[in-house]
């Protein structure tokens, strides 16, 4: 299948929403998107119901925040969502959202400078209208670019970060299926590994059934990104592995994929409990959610690139430590 039809949607709805004035963007969202529209976010945004709701809460205060606001997309695919049987279509959107820090968001004073707010989004595309969506961004990497440090130094590298390396993540037209089908495959051989924590080989080989020895691993800031299995087992998923546990099975809300790209989100996907640290925070024992979006790249037969979303704002919030509040109280460095 193409997806022409619900790709073109989500197209014309980009351009409206980056054309629409402030004043006028739930008017312009409402011919979009149905009138039960749901939108799940990050913390502080969380789940919103309606288009007024996510106007006023959402794009009215980016948008003031974040003049000139463009949409700089890396990846854009659509594909049936294999957690409903393959009924429901969903077009997913992975890039930055670019434009000059002038006023503030959220408590973080303005730069005056060009700022990236990391984003992907899930929109569930049905008769013609949006019916879900689920936006999850990277407010951590978006107060690091204003001089903020939300969290303790990073085990993995923190910059802007940038699409696929073969630049082929923009798939306006109709991809092979079967290619979709391999990727869809190697993704949920990867969660399979990953959701036993116990498969008797060391990470690094457990990585490699599933992953190309250069691999890249785009993790959030807090944590930061990461080359190669050995730098990945080192600076990510060694220390993870070591700071959890009692975590539950993966609870998706879909997963897709088209061509050589695919990927999934829950709400949550799964909650584990600190028990030795993590992200330089001492350990709390209390169970956190992890809110996640992941998109991958497959190359031949196993994964080659990876981008992460974690709403590291609502886990920590959770855990008793509120990150907003706590910076909007320090200058920026």
């Amino acid at each position: 299948m193409s997806y022409e039809a619900e790709k073109t949607v989500v197209l014309d709805y980009y351009g409206a929403l980056s054309n629409a004035e402030e004043s006028d963007i739930a008017n312009t969202m409402s011919v979009f998107c149905a009138e039960d529209y749901l939108w799940c976010g990050f913390h502080p945004f969380d789940k919103l119901h309606g288009t007024e709701d996510v106007a006023q809460k959402f794009w009215h205060p980016l948008k003031h925040s974040l003049k000139h606001l463009q949409r700089r997309m890396d990846v854009f695919m659509a594909g049936k969502n294999e957690m409903d049987g393959f009924n429901s279509v969903w077009v997913v959107s992975m890039g930055h959202l670019m434009g000059l820090f002038d006023n503030a968001w959220l408590g973080i004073a303005p730069t005056g400078k060009m700022a990236f707010l990391r984003y992907c989004e899930f929109n569930k595309v049905e008769n013609g209208k949006f019916t879900e969506t689920a936006m999850y961004f990277d407010i951590p990497h978006f107060m690091m670019q204003a001089g903020l440090q939300p969290f303790p130094p990073q085990t993995a590298a923190h910059l802007v970060q940038p699409g696929p390396m073969t630049h082929d993540g923009l798939m306006f037209g109709p991809q092979p299926a079967e290619e979709g089908e391999k990727t869809l495959g190697t993704i949920n051989a990867m969660i399979f590994d990953i959701g036993q924590w116990n498969s008797g080989l060391s990470l690094d080989d457990e990585l490699r059934q599933t992953w190309r020895e250069d691999m890249i691993w785009w993790g959030p800031a807090g944590i930061g990104a990461t080359y190669t299995i050995e730098r990945y087992a080192k600076q990510h998923a060694g220390p993870f592995r070591a700071s959890f546990t009692d975590r539950s099975k993966t609870k998706h809300i879909c997963r897709m994929a088209e061509g050589h790209y695919g990927g999934f989100f829950g709400w949550p996907n799964f909650t584990a409990r600190p028990t030795g640290g993590f992200m330089g925070m001492p350990a709390t024992d209390k169970a956190g959610e992890f809110r996640v979006i992941d998109i991958y790249r497959r190359e031949g037969d196993k994964l080659a690139e990876n981008w992460i979303f974690i709403d590291l704002l609502h886990f920590w919030k959770q855990q008793g430590v509120d990150i907003l509040e706590r910076t909007a109280k320090v200058p920026r460095t």
